[in-house]
C-alpha cells in the first residue's frame, strides 16, 4: 500500500509527453468509433441463431475509409508511436529504483481531480 502513495519527481518533458500520449490515444479511439467498421468497402451481413450462428450479429455495408480518414489514422498512430517511444526511453527511468511502479504512477498522474494546477501549467 505504501508504494501506491509514493510520489515521483517526474521531469516536465516526461509529464508533457505522457499527457500528450493520453490525448492522442483518446483522439484515435474517438476516430475509430466514428469510422466505418472496415477500411476497405465491404458488404454487410446478418447472422442469426436460426442460421446456425452462435451469436447474432449484424453489420451494415461499409463504404470504407476515405483517403483523408486513412491519413488521419496514420498520423495519429505515428504520433502515438513517437510519444510512446519518447516516454519509455526517457532517461528518468534509469534513475528509478522501481521503474514499473513509477511508470504506473506516471500513467495515472493526470487521472486525479486535484491536478488542476498541473493542467493549468501545461496550458489547458
Amino acid at each position: 500500500m505504501a508504494d501506491k502513495q509514493k510520489t515521483y519527481d517526474f521531469p516536465q518533458d516526461l509529464r508533457e509527453a505522457q499527457l500528450e500520449l493520453h490525448r492522442v490515444r483518446s483522439a484515435l479511439a474517438a476516430l475509430y468509433q466514428r469510422l466505418p467498421w472496415s477500411v476497405e468497402p465491404q458488404p454487410g451481413w446478418t447472422h442469426t441463431k436460426e442460421n446456425g450462428h452462435f451469436h447474432e450479429t449484424e453489420r451494415p455495408d461499409s463504404p470504407g475509409w476515405t483517403d483523408e480518414e486513412k491519413a488521419e489514422v496514420a498520423a495519429l498512430r505515428a504520433r502515438q508511436l513517437d510519444l510512446g517511444a519518447r516516454v519509455v526511453t526517457h532517461p528518468f527511468w534509469s534513475t528509478c529504483d522501481d521503474a514499473p511502479t513509477a511508470r504506473s504512477a506516471l500513467k495515472h498522474l493526470h487521472d486525479t481531480p486535484d491536478d488542476t494546477a498541473e493542467r493549468e501549467a501545461l496550458g489547458e
